[in-house]
Formats: C-alpha cells, structure tokens, sequence
C-alpha cells in the first residue's frame, strides 16, 4: 500500500491530514480499494492481526460525548470503562450523534480533525502492537500511528476497556 497525496484524499481525511501533521505525526493518511469499516476488514487489507486496528466507537456520557480507541481483538465493557473514566454510564451514541461530535461518519472516525475536543480513552491492549493502524475519517482511510502516540495527540486517557 503506497502513500496518499492529501489532494487524493476524502475531504474528512484531508482534515485528519492536517490534523495529524499539526501535530507533528510522521504517519500518513493512506487510501484503501475496499472499506474499512470493521477492525476484521481494516487488518485483512492491511496485512496486520486485528488488535493492531485502533478502533474509534463514539459514546455518550454524562458530559457529552466520549471516544473509546479501542483494539480490534476486543469489545468494550460499557460499565468499566465508564468507571474507569470517572462516569456514571456510557451509551453508543447514534450516527447523528458521532457525526455532531467528530464531523466523520460511523466506519470512518479518526481519533483526531474533529470540529472541537472529544474527551478520549486509548485502550492500553493497543500498547502491545508497535505500529497500530487507525480510521482516517472515512471509510476507505487510515493511517499507522504508536499507543504512545495516540494517546499524545488525542489527549486521551489510557485505560482498560474490558472488564
């Protein structure tokens, strides 16, 4: 899989280009033929095992919304993760509600090149993988980036999301 130019990008990537190299991530937004909707999908394409894939699944909390990066080798367990986050409940937030939050549509969320801050957790499973690969705002998008990373340009909390 070769580079991208961001003039070849969606214009939700393009965002997350900018966004990522604002923030000084070396790794780039990459195009893919097929979509990359789900974390078994994005790992066959990529050639890499499925906890490897950063998943972003938009949540709402007492507070507003809240994005989980999560493995793809694992679900998320709502009530630990929310304590572990210091909130009394999560909820899977609808399409119109990722959307309002990250400007990005379901199957495509990138961590980063959202309209404001989104409150975020990074699974620390991902910390086992030395290269992750994440949504680049659209379906058919992502870009390789670290745990370590992750969490820096998210500002995100690292915790467990399984029980």
């Amino acid at each position: 899989m070769e580079s991208t130019s961001t003039d070849q990008l969606p214009e939700r990537s393009r965002a997350v280009a900018r966004a990522l190299a604002d923030a000084g991530v070396p790794g780039r937004v990459r195009l893919l033929a097929d979509s990359a909707r789900t974390a078994a999908a994005a790992a066959e394409a990529l050639g890499c095992e499925v906890g490897a894939i950063a998943n972003s699944l938009v949540f709402t909390a007492d507070d507003g919304p809240v994005l989980l990066l999560t493995s793809g080798a694992h679900r998320v367990d709502l009530p630990a993760a929310a304590a572990r986050l210091g909130v009394t409940g999560l909820r899977r937030a609808t399409p119109d509600e990722v959307r309002a939050a990250t400007g990005q549509a379901i199957g495509g969320v990138a961590p980063v090149g959202h309209p404001a801050p989104v409150r975020t957790g990074v699974d620390v499973a991902l910390a086992a993988y030395p290269e992750v690969w994440a949504a680049g705002g659209h379906p058919h998008t992502v870009f390789p980036t670290t745990f370590d990373e992750l969490v820096r340009i998210t500002g995100g909390t690292p915790i467990s999301v399984v029980g």
